[in-house]
């Protein structure tokens, strides 16, 4: 393979050698013969440069030797980036900037984790026309691995960490696996005792629009054919919060999204519908309580009432899950840096 470089802005230029200082230092990697450079680097050295961007690194190549200079932090990153992105190839999974985006993001990340970014991406939830679902961040594999060693997960989080969706996905990998004998969705339709009543149509068509998100998710995960199926035989059952009550689901896997508009008899009337051999997952963020004035989120109390219960786990997602687009992750944490200043202002004794 020719030699080829990246260079990141105000790094030296390609072909130079870094002159000796005291804040540089220079690392080589040397990639197994029998791996695609082209895999790792991309299509025109487009993954590479986005690495050298990003890490604000001076890296070269030349046949399958990867040499990078800068600062030592930078060189470690970029460092750790590689090993990482290789590992992820050996497993199978492609790599393309989105994923390289999440790499780079993990190994800045100021946090001692033990977690590798190739664990946390290459783990496979379902796949399906040829697209896959995954955890993209370490907060996001820590929530699945709560899934799984617990009866009942609290996701809590704002918009774009995945914690509904993901939850979904492991309820429908639960049942292609014969796991549960059903999966059983449900939202509180927060304006069932005022405006509802006042919209044309059905009771079915009036709580429809609540509903139709998870309608969207089931969509993602499975051909039309089999959804109908599952719906038709009632072994995927999607229904507003109070469908519940009265009910014992066993053998389910259950999922209440929304749950910041839940009132605390609510949150209990749902917990304790919950059978033999079921898991539930409850997801919300609340930030976003649409309950009229006065109204207390049976989200926001559940953790003083349920925290250290062998089986109940508290997952917690934050601006840096987020992972639709960039912008929505600077929104969530803008609105954060608000909160938090209102909060400040409040407690100011002034």
């Amino acid at each position: 393979m020719s030699e080829s470089a990246a260079t990141a802005p105000h790094a030296s230029p390609p072909g130079s050698t870094p002159g000796p200082t005291t804040d540089s230092t220079t690392a080589r990697l040397d990639v197994p013969g029998d791996q695609d450079m082209v895999a790792l680097l991309g299509p025109g050295d487009r993954l590479l440069d986005l690495v050298a961007d990003t890490l604000d690194a001076d890296i070269h190549v030349r046949g399958n030797a990867i040499t990078v200079s800068g600062a030592p932090d930078t060189v470690d990153a970029a460092m750790t980036a590689f090993r990482e992105l290789l590992d992820m190839l050996d497993s199978g999974h492609g790599l393309d900037e989105p994923t390289v985006r999440q790499v780079l993001r993990m190994v800045t990340d100021d946090t001692d984790d033990d977690l590798t970014p190739a664990a946390v991406l290459s783990e496979a939830l379902l796949t399906h026309r040829g697209r896959t679902i995954r955890p993209k961040t370490i907060g996001q594999k820590r929530y699945l691995d709560d899934i799984r060693a617990n009866t009942v997960v609290f996701g809590i989080g704002p918009a774009g960490t995945g914690k509904t969706y993901l939850a979904m996905a492991m309820a429908v990998q639960a049942l292609r696996a014969r796991q549960v004998n059903r999966l059983v969705l449900t939202r509180p339709a927060v304006e069932a005792g005022e405006r509802l009543g006042f919209l044309p149509g059905t009771l079915h068509e009036k709580i429809d629009p609540y509903l139709k998100p998870l309608w969207d998710a089931l969509r993602d995960m499975m051909d039309t054919e089999e959804l109908v199926d599952h719906v038709d035989r009632g072994t995927i059952e999607v229904a507003p919060l109070a469908y519940m009550r009265g009910r014992t689901l066993n053998d389910a896997f259950i999922v209440l999204d929304e749950a910041q508009n839940t009132t605390p008899e609510q949150m209990k009337m749902f917990l304790t519908r919950i059978g033999f051999n079921s898991k539930a997952v409850v997801t919300g963020d609340i930030s976003q309580t649409d309950l009229p004035g006065g109204t207390r989120s049976g989200l926001r109390v559940v953790r003083d009432i349920l925290d250290g219960i062998d089986g109940i786990a508290f997952a917690r997602l934050t601006a840096g899950d987020v992972v639709r687009h960039h912008i929505v992750q600077r929104i969530v944490e803008a609105y954060e840096r608000h909160d938090e200043s209102a909060r400040d202002d409040t407690s100011d004794p002034r």
